[in-house]
């Protein structure tokens, strides 16, 4: 039987998909260290992980078993993609199913920074009365500063504008602008109009230490910051310093640079106990509505993968779905090197041993080549062993009679 590894507690709709599809399901709570992760794995064929648990080229290397990895998450670059890639282990991830969590959550805490209820909080809690309206705004009528104009950032867009805000937003990308929203030409123009600036750009490298001093100095005097994004693109000790000198009237940040591996670790963090400040334990998707979404989401996608090759909405191989005829009895599927002639190498071995092609398919992405063929015929075990010792053959799959 197929065996899923499942860590940080992934959403047990997951379990339910697996175990439809003959997968047994090993759940372990919290991340795993790279050593602790690498025992773990022994006689799984699929990983399954969240944010926190970082995935090696040394883990795949000790774990030629595995075949797949769903990231129940959005974000992939706790995974090293390019050695899953050249070792054939397909990467699967939930880019869409927790939008609408983040983007209300950037909603509630745009509007409680705004109205300063953080801090009026924290005085009531204090057993100290302040009726008054100092310091508190309306959104309408303000200007949101979206810096990552995705799928996260769109949406905030939309429902920003939906209340009153204007709305300007910075991309690296070329992006359509929605509704009234404006481009900004640079990161600084956004900086210098923006009365809150709501963070939402990916995990590249190139976003490391992305918003530091320089940036925190060019917002407007009194206004926002938000971070829903990742933790390592912001330099805390610089917001620290901007809102205890009273440049900035609030902050909520929910990613952070180092965090704990389970729930129930301790925490620490310059930005703890300022009354004008929101910090979240990384929940921007923790809705019980995106968790079901992204569970039912993911396993669907890796057990897609594993009965019948497809990679529809993989992130390292080739997308591909081949529908089997009636006909089909075998499906071989191959990751491979992308190189010229692996296909004519392919069918020449599929022919010279009397095999049947019924129906074939084959992508690239990059350095990676995926191909998917069925076989009509009985499957000649002299072409296997062929196309297993190609040279630029990685990863080989046989499957009996393709599911449909």
């Amino acid at each position: 039987m197929t065996r899923a590894l499942l860590l940080e507690n992934p959403h047990a709709e997951a379990d339910d998909i697996f175990a439809d599809n003959g997968i047994d399901v090993i759940r372990r709570d919290g991340a795993l260290d790279e050593g602790e992760l690498i025992d773990a794995l022994k006689g799984c064929e699929i990983l399954g992980i969240r944010s926190k648990t970082t995935v090696t080229q040394r883990v795949l290397d000790a774990n030629p078993q595995l075949m797949a990895i769903g990231a129940f998450c959005i974000g992939t670059n706790q995974i090293d993609l390019d050695a899953a890639s050249s070792r054939g282990v397909a990467v699967f991830n939930a880019p869409y199913s927790n939008t609408r969590s983040v983007v209300e959550l950037a909603i509630a805490e745009i509007i409680a920074l705004t109205r300063r209820l953080t801090v009026r909080n924290s005085m009531l809690h204090r057993g100290i009365w302040d009726k008054s309206a100092s310091g508190s705004h309306e959104v309408r009528g303000r200007t949101l500063g979206i810096i990552g104009y995705g799928n996260i950032g769109t949406q905030l867009s939309v429902l920003a504008e939906a209340m009153g805000m204007h709305v300007v937003f910075y991309d690296i990308a070329e992006r359509l602008a929605l509704g009234n929203a404006r481009r900004m030409t640079s990161l600084d123009e956004l900086l210098k109009v923006a009365d809150v600036v709501s963070l939402h750009v990916d995990g590249s490298p190139q976003n490391q230490a992305f918003f530091g001093e320089r940036e925190f100095s060019l917002m407007k005097p009194g206004s926002l910051f938000i971070n829903l994004s990742r933790g390592f693109v912001t330099d805390l000790d610089a917001l620290v310093g901007h809102l205890k000198s009273g440049h900035l009237a609030g902050a909520a940040v929910d990613v952070f640079p180092a965090e704990p591996k389970a729930t129930g670790d301790s925490f620490s963090s310059p930005l703890a106990k300022m009354d004008n400040v929101i910090l979240t334990p990384h929940v921007g998707g923790s809705t019980v509505e995106a968790q079901i979404d992204i569970g039912h989401f993911v396993a669907h996608k890796i057990s897609d993968y594993i009965r019948s090759a497809s990679t529809d909405m993989s992130v390292n191989i080739p997308n591909l779905t081949l529908v089997p005829s009636q006909a089909s009895r075998y499906r071989v599927a191959l990751v491979h090197r992308n190189t010229p002639g692996v296909l004519a190498l392919i069918n020449q071995s599929f022919a010279e041993h009397g095999a049947n092609i019924d129906g074939q398919i084959l992508g690239t992405h990059g350095s990676i080549g995926y191909a998917i063929t069925d076989i009509s015929s009985e499957l000649p075990v002299e072409a296997i062993h062929a196309i297993d010792g190609m040279e630029d053959t990685i990863r080989l799959r046989v499957l009996r009679r393709p599911a449909h």
